[in-house]
């Protein structure tokens, strides 16, 4: 007679998930030549970052992993007012911003990391 032999394991998986926030800041004080019909066009070329330093381009969001901020004088701005990609961005209805005023673009994108260890037990 022939008999089934199952061999018994456990395990224990214990993971850690980390997000950390990749943050970039984008400054910019508005020149009148940037604006037209309204409209403000600033090319990444016009920005500096945290350390002063030209920017050559604009770090865009992950999709569905980050997100935009646009600052105007202080006063943060509603999403569907600008757009924003590598080369430029772009506020509309911006022929009240005061000339020199200060804009800000924060950049925020999410690095996750996720380590699994598991433990069998025979």
């Amino acid at each position: 007679m022939a008999r089934l032999f199952k061999l018994a394991i456990t395990a224990e998986t214990v993971t850690t998930v980390t997000t950390e926030p990749d943050v970039k800041r984008y400054f910019y004080n508005l020149n009148t030549d940037d604006v037209d019909e309204g409209v403000l066009t600033i090319p990444a070329g016009s920005f500096v970052d945290d350390q002063d330093n030209p920017v050559d381009t604009i770090t865009e969001i992950t999709p569905g992993n980050g997100f935009y901020l646009l600052f105007i004088n202080g006063v943060l701005q509603q999403s569907d007012l600008y757009t924003v990609s590598s080369t430029e961005v772009v506020v509309q209805d911006a022929s009240t911003i005061e000339p020199g005023s200060p804009i800000v673009l924060v950049v925020t994108n999410f690095a996750t990391n996720a380590d699994s260890q598991t433990t069998i037990n025979t």
